[in-house]
């Protein structure tokens, strides 16, 4: 007997498409805090004349399907047909059954005949020969529009380098900046900031000016520290359950693509030894990756294996990788990566930490790994190159962060302890002297009073910033960038 029949298929659609059969959004889906991410698919989905498919790629639980979710409401909002608006979901097991063609055939069939049409596909890598079909819908359905959702990207940037060339435009969609963080908890020191101020604006500042914005934003520290604990991730900064938060992160963030989606879609049959290089980058995130220790630590593992595996995760949105970037003019022999787990509140998760707040060593490793995705996040829209610099001959000297901009460099240091006090041969000093094309230097500290120009005389001067500040601004700055209030 049958199962993916038409009538099957249908019942599944009503069920996804709700405004279908009354023309309004259902209320228990409205989520009225918008993401920088959602000002960005909806320009690129309506532009009037760069026709461009949109998928959004992100870690489980970030809130891609929320975004599609607005995005349906505003369409509604506008008042198109609500029958030319269909949403799927690829993770319903009946949908393995028929392909996406086969889907679509039926909803033009029973459902819209119109031309017009509006389609929502969510972990769109879970439907077979995806990118053909998105080619092919491309290239034949000139009045489509459609946004692809995909918790792992690792067919995402094949498809796109192969069929999606010109016809899809992918948006990658990190788990919630600070200020954004702030603004779904509806935090009420939030304060009122006219403009958006970026890291190479900091040492532009007078004296008041400063003074007055690090009180105005002193009151959010507090806030920073359940970020910190909670991570980014929307469902789980709104609970009050902070133990159930973690856990959620450990079941449905880290071992949902551990044991599903990256073995599903690599053939790995041997998700143990997955799950254990991903533990070790727990351990050692904000390091550099050394593949013959790691091997050594891991049985022995292949490094090439090694190589492998670290890639899978970079590309399921569960880490980063940061490579070195020349600085001093001397070449870089060898690319090793640092490694950062996507979100700081996962490591403490997966690791089960619980007194973090009160580990100094602990929340050093939390306030860099929050610092490099934020600073990831606000530079990859320009495609900037994130990375960090380690002196060649001497690996005590090295930046935390540094981004290359066709404009000059930006360097940002995290020393987030009681005493943030910087030597005379510390890396970002001697090369904060000789400018060069250094466009402005950053030190990130802990203390909420400790802000303002480092003693240091250099060329380019050294400001020191809170961490919650900084992150708060960054993440500010990157709403305003939107140019949307």
């Amino acid at each position: 007997m049958p199962i993916a029949t038409p009538e099957n298929i249908l019942k599944l659609l009503y069920s996804y498409n709700p405004w279908w059969r009354d023309g309004t959004f259902p209320k228990d889906l409205r989520k009225p805090v918008k993401r920088v991410a959602y000002y960005e698919a909806m320009k690129l989905f309506t532009h009037p004349d760069l026709r461009r498919y949109v998928i959004l790629s992100g870690a489980r639980r970030v809130g891609k399907t929320t975004i599609v979710y607005q995005m349906i409401e505003a369409l509604l909002r506008e008042g198109v047909e609500p029958k030319k608006i269909i949403y799927i979901s690829f993770d319903h097991p009946l949908l393995k059954f028929c392909t996406l063609d086969e889907i679509m055939d039926i909803y033009e069939k029973y459902i819209s005949p119109s031309d017009e049409a509006y389609l929502f596909l969510d972990e769109i890598q879970y439907a077979d020969d995806w990118q053909r079909w998105l080619k092919v819908f491309y290239d034949t359905k000139s009045h489509w529009r459609i946004v692809a959702t995909s918790s792992a990207s690792p067919a995402l940037a094949q498809g796109a380098s192969e069929s999606g060339v010109g016809r899809w435009s992918i948006i990658h969609i990190p788990t919630l900046s600070f200020y954004e963080y702030c603004e779904l908890i509806q935090a009420e020191e939030r304060p009122s900031l006219d403009y958006g101020i970026e890291p190479a604006d900091f040492a532009k500042f007078d004296r008041y000016e400063l003074v007055d914005i690090m009180n105005r934003l002193e009151p959010l520290q507090k806030h920073f520290y359940r970020y910190l604990m909670v991570g980014g991730f929307p469902e789980l900064a709104l609970s009050r359950e902070d133990y159930y938060a973690q856990r959620m992160l450990r079941e449905d963030v880290v071992d949902k693509v551990l044991k599903r989606d990256i073995p599903s879609l690599f053939n790995i049959r041997n998700a143990a030894v997955l799950e254990k290089v991903f533990l070790y980058l727990c351990y050692n995130t904000s390091n550099i990756v050394n593949f013959a220790t790691m091997s050594k630590e891991l049985d022995n593992t292949p490094a090439v294996t090694l190589s492998n595996y670290i890639e899978y995760l970079e590309r399921a949105n569960l880490i980063y990788l940061s490579y070195p970037v020349e600085l001093d003019g001397k070449k870089i022999l060898k690319a090793k990566p640092k490694v950062y787990i996507a979100d700081a509140a996962i490591r403490s998760a997966v690791l089960m930490l619980d007194d973090v707040l009160v580990d100094p060593e602990e929340m050093g490793i939390m306030v860099e790994t929050a610092v490099y995705k934020h600073i990831f996040a606000f530079y990859s829209r320009v495609k900037a190159k994130v990375g960090y610099f380690r002196k060649v001959r001497d690996s005590e000297k090295e930046i935390d962060v540094v981004v290359e901009l066709p404009r000059g460099k930006i360097l940002v240091e995290v020393k987030y302890r009681e005493n943030s006090a910087l030597k005379e041969n510390d890396a970002i000093v001697e090369m904060s002297r000789n400018k060069g094309d250094v466009k402005a230097s950053i030190l990130v500290t802990k203390r909420p009073e400790d802000y303002g120009i480092a003693e240091q005389k250099t060329v380019v001067p050294i400001v020191r910033i809170p961490a919650h500040a900084f992150l708060y601004l960054l993440g500010h700055a990157e709403k305003k960038k939107t140019d949307i209030k």
